[in-house]
């Protein structure tokens, strides 16, 4: 079996809809951060990129450019009222258990058995455009997001792509 070739599929996909060819971001200056303290005293939170909304909040633009919007999730809400508008993947299973793409209800365990030692107070979904604009996702988006993680005193960001 041949493999996936991912990038070349997404350049082709978004080409013929008009998207210029997309710069892949390399970083080699991002520190590794170790924990300060043991995973069961940590406070995780969960980031999705995958079109995720609540279904009483807008839906993502399946196709969007750019978009630098982060909605918070409440970390209570159960799995089966949220939508999925994303255009670039097949999220048939993720329809059938929303955590193959946002895993909260692992998450939940895991706390219950003191595997963490809590679940944060706010999970996240956004960045799902395709971001051309990186400036402004280093200078504003980003840093206001880790805002936000700080304000909720999470140890440890758990990022599922989509």
């Amino acid at each position: 079996m041949e493999p996936i070739r991912y990038v070349d599929a997404l350049n082709n996909k978004y080409g013929a809809m008009g998207f210029p060819a997309y710069k892949w971001s390399e970083n080699e200056t991002a520190p590794w951060t170790a924990l300060s303290k043991p995973l069961s005293e940590c406070t995780v939170a969960l980031l999705v990129s995958g079109g995720i909304s609540h279904c009483t909040a807008p839906a993502f633009d399946p196709d969007a450019r750019n978009d630098h919007r982060v909605d918070a999730i409440d970390p209570d809400a159960p799995t089966d009222g949220y939508q999925i508008h994303d255009s670039y993947y097949d999220h048939s299973d993720a329809g059938r258990d929303l955590n193959c793409i946002f895993p909260i209800d692992r998450l939940r365990e895991l706390a219950d058995a003191g595997e963490i030692g809590a679940v944060a107070a706010r999970h996240w979904s956004g960045f799902m455009g395709r971001t051309y604009d990186r400036s402004r996702l280093t200078a504003e988006s980003a840093p206001a997001f880790a805002e936000n993680l700080k304000q909720d005193g999470v140890d440890l960001l758990i990022a599922v792509p989509a």
